[in-house]
This record gives C-alpha cells, structure tokens and sequence, in this order.
C-alpha cells in the first residue's frame, strides 16, 4: 500500500511492493449535504493486505462499494489494474469488475442453491467456465475454508460462520485480483468469529492475493495487514506498518480510536 506522497509526504510506499493494483485519486463522495470521502487519494499494490479502521461513518465501507461499482464517486478517478474502472464505458466496467471479489457483513447466499451451486453459478455463467472446471474449483475452495463435507447442504442447514465460510469460497472462485471483505465477522455469534478469521489468516498467508479489508477486529488487522490506515472523517488520518499504528501511532485521534476499541 501507498499512501499519495504528494499529499502525504510521511507516508512512504511499502519496501519492495509491486505495482499499485488499485488506486484512487482525489475521489469525493457524498450523500446529500455529508461527504463521506473527501478527495481521498490512496493506492494498493499488488499482492498487499492493507486494512481500513476508523470509527463507524468515516467511509471505509464506501470505498469498498465503489469498488465494487455499488455507488459511484461525485469526483475523482479509480483505477484497477491499470484500468479507469470510473469513469469509464459500462462494458469496460463489467470486464474490470471480474477481478473484483467481495464478500460482505452478510451472506448473500442463494438459498434456493447448494453450497456447491453457490460456488459455481458465477463461475460459469459469468467467467465462462465449463461445470466440471467450476465443480472442481468449488471442492478445492471448499476444502481450503473446511467445508468439504457441505457440498450438498443448503444454506439454511449450516451456522452463520459456516454461511460466511461459503462466501469467502464464493469470492473466491472468481479468481479475483482483489479481494475485499467488508467486516465479514459482524453479523456472526461471538464464538463463530475466530473460525472464520482464521480461514482469512490461511488466505491471506497461503495465496498472493490482494486485500483490502474494513475491520473492527483489531487483532486480525495486526495480524494478517502490510499496511493499516487510519481513517476519520473521509480522510487518511495515518498510515503504516501495523506494528506502528498499534504499537505507536504517531497522530492523537488514532491514539484515542484505539484506546476506545482495544
């Protein structure tokens, strides 16, 4: 992860990262009269796990949206792999967005679907893959997040960390370049949240796939993050290493954020 050295010249790009896979520059939104980003300027590299804290409302989700092309910015550029994703043509927007992965607060799966049917429908019908490809990716995903045994469950017969489990497996299928979680343990029982953060530790430690992660979970931020920002009010307030941000944050609002949630 880098941080925009022109406007934040303490914040150095990460040593040895590779090219900036997503980036943002000045991008602005707002919801009537309320900005939620202020000309917010940042960027990930490639194969970067950089996580966003800050208190409730202070954008971080709504960069993951627009992202994931569910709003869209009143200013500004996003780019992703070296493509305009906004703004852009509708078509080169759909093409773009097949290297993006999300999974959300909620589940969001087909309830009328198998697990296993859950995994490949996007596979197939949108990458083009033949069933038996889609089927075996499934199984492998499965495997990795310790659902083998459910192929044939519906969603309705598993627990919320197991639903959870599925959409990581999900997001996953798609092959992303990026994979965004957007607080994927909120609406889970406090003893499910540990399984599945630890299925994200797995990923995050066994694949090169990039992160952008929005957490209130502070020790999995610390754990599995290259780089961790501070958000308030829209803006970047700090970012760095996380042995930096929780161990000796350097401006008095992070200090007074992790004082309150740690």
């Amino acid at each position: 992860m880098s941080v925009d050295t022109a406007k934040n010249p303490d914040h150095a790009p990460v040593p040895g990262a590779g090219p900036q896979l997503v980036r943002l520059e000045n991008v602005t939104k707002r919801f009537g009269d309320h900005t939620v980003l202020d000309g917010l300027d940042f960027g990930v590299d490639a194969g970067r796990h950089v996580t966003l804290i800050g208190p409730s409302g202070s954008g971080k989700t709504t960069i993951l949206r627009l992202l994931m092309t569910l709003t869209t910015p009143d200013e500004g550029a996003i780019t992703v792999a070296g493509e305009r994703l906004f703004p852009a043509p509708a078509r080169q927007v759909r093409e773009i967005r097949k290297k993006i992965g999300m999974v959300f607060q909620h589940f969001n799966l087909f309830p009328n679907m198998t697990v296993l049917r859950n995994i490949t429908e996007a596979p197939v019908t949108v990458l083009g893959l033949s069933k038996d490809e889609a089927e075996e990716r499934a199984r492998e995903l499965l495997d990795l997040v310790g659902l083998a045994d459910k192929c044939d469950a519906r969603p309705s017969q598993l627990s919320g960390g197991q639903q959870q489990r599925v959409a990581i497996a999900r997001a996953l299928a798609m092959r992303p370049q990026v994979l965004l979680l957007d607080e994927v343990t909120s609406a889970l029982d406090p003893e499910l949240v540990a399984g599945v953060l630890d299925v994200l530790r797995d990923i995050a430690r066994s694949t090169d796939i990039t992160m952008l992660c929005v957490t209130h979970e502070m020790g999995f931020a610390r754990d599995i993050s290259d780089q961790v920002l501070m958000f308030d009010a829209g803006r970047v307030v700090e970012a760095g290493p996380p042995e930096k941000i929780f161990g000796d944050p350097e401006q008095e609002r992070t200090r007074e954020f992790l004082s309150a949630v740690l």
